[in-house]
């Protein structure tokens, strides 16, 4: 019994495209690199969230925040840990 071909070639076409597009992607952008200055920085972020504005520069406002929690599967199920962390600064100068 022969195989009808518009299905198989909606299928086709379909994941073809999508196969594409995430070639394109990855073609288009540069690989990005681990900073282990970056890293520590991230690891010293008290958790909570955190605003710093200095006396002497009015114009820039520096932000922290981190979120860290375990997910089990049970009371004694297998767990992940979450560990979100950002630094961030706001600068504004009159030009």
């Amino acid at each position: 019994m022969p195989l009808p071909i518009a299905p198989i070639a909606g299928f086709v076409l379909r994941n073809g495209v999508v196969a594409l597009a995430a070639y394109a992607a990855t073609r288009r952008y540069e690989r990005g690199f681990r900073d282990q200055r970056a890293e520590d920085a991230l690891d010293d972020i008290p958790e909570g969230v955190t605003l710093r504005r200095d006396a002497s520069d009015r114009g820039q406002t520096n932000a922290t925040a981190r979120f860290r929690r375990i997910l089990r599967a049970g009371r004694n199920g297998p767990g992940v840990e979450i560990d979100i962390s950002a630094l961030g600064r706001i600068r504004l100068r009159r030009v």
